[in-house]
């Protein structure tokens, strides 16, 4: 049976862990929020973007052939995102489960592990394609932390001209959705060729609105679309790596409140234990004294 210093020592250790998981859910809920706004004053601006630039497409399909066109599947890049860091749960592991989901797919089709280009976005997927056989092409961890539309847009454009260059001939973006402060999806979308279809996010497809209305164009469409859609797709990519940050806060800051819920059910077993141990060692004195006034 432990003693009452051991117990006490175990109180202590636990409340200094509580007092980390209790620290770093309140840094998490903070980061959630700024991501959330900063989402949420994006996103109706993307979608006006995309739905005019899916209605002008209709018109003047041949205009974005050379982001829109499609081609033998030969060699595909995949975007993928996770964090820097662990204590998010199960946030990184469902993310690289959901990228080899996508490997295996493209493996199964009949590619190489040569045909398939890996960016990976966050430290941890990066480690993680590197043990599938994969090296990331390029650096990308700061943007897991820190998210900047100037760096996002360098990616972007990295990514635009390999299609554009027929380097590759499919993009795909795999990313964790944050569909709620308690809820993140995995999603997987093409980036490029650019489809009539997509959506800023399909699994949102019923919350959107389709745009219809008559544009006043200057000086026409083609001249229009040469300059909009690459401004769509730099856009795309930064849209997706505030809602993969979004969803890293808000998968931690779950982690950490249950992290604190355990603690704190710990600490209630910890103090009865204590003081099952404490009246145990009470109720022995009493009986010493007993037993020796009685002798």
């Amino acid at each position: 049976m432990s003693s009452l210093k051991e117990i006490k020592d175990r109180i202590n250790s636990v409340n200094g862990t509580l007092k980390i998981t209790s620290a770093m859910k309140m840094v998490a809920s903070s980061k959630l929020r700024k991501a959330q706004a900063a989402i949420g004053n994006l996103l109706p601006y993307q979608r006006q973007m995309h739905h005019i630039l899916a209605d002008l497409l209709q018109h003047e399909a041949s205009a974005g052939e050379a982001f829109a066109g499609k081609r033998p599947l030969k060699k595909v890049a995949i975007v993928a995102f996770a964090s820097n860091t662990s204590l998010c749960g199960a946030f990184n592991s469902n993310a690289i489960r959901h990228f080899a989901g996508i490997v295996e797919k493209y493996r199964a089709g009949g590619l190489r592990t040569d045909d398939i280009l890996v960016f990976a976005v966050g430290r941890k997927m990066a480690d993680a394609a590197r043990k599938m056989g994969f090296e990331s092409r390029g650096d990308f961890s700061h943007l897991a932390d820190k998210p900047s539309y100037d760096e996002a847009a360098s990616l972007a454009r990295q990514l635009m001209s390999m299609f554009e260059n027929k380097e590759v001939d499919r993009i795909e973006l795999v990313y964790t959705h944050c569909k709620s402060a308690s809820s993140q999806i995995p999603v997987n979308e093409t980036y490029l060729p650019v489809s009539l279809e997509s959506s800023l996010h399909e699994h949102d497809h019923d919350n959107e609105t389709r745009l219809n209305a008559d544009f006043i164009i200057e000086p026409d469409a083609a001249s229009v679309l040469e300059t909009l859609l690459p401004q769509v797709l730099l856009l795309k990519i930064y849209a997706v790596l505030l809602d993969a940050s979004a969803a890293e806060h808000s998968a931690r800051m779950l982690a950490m409140q249950l992290a604190t819920d355990n603690g704190n059910q710990l600490l209630d077993e910890i103090h009865l234990q204590y003081n099952k141990q404490r009246q145990q060692e009470i109720t022995n004195e009493l009986q010493d004294i007993i037993g020796g006034s009685m002798s």
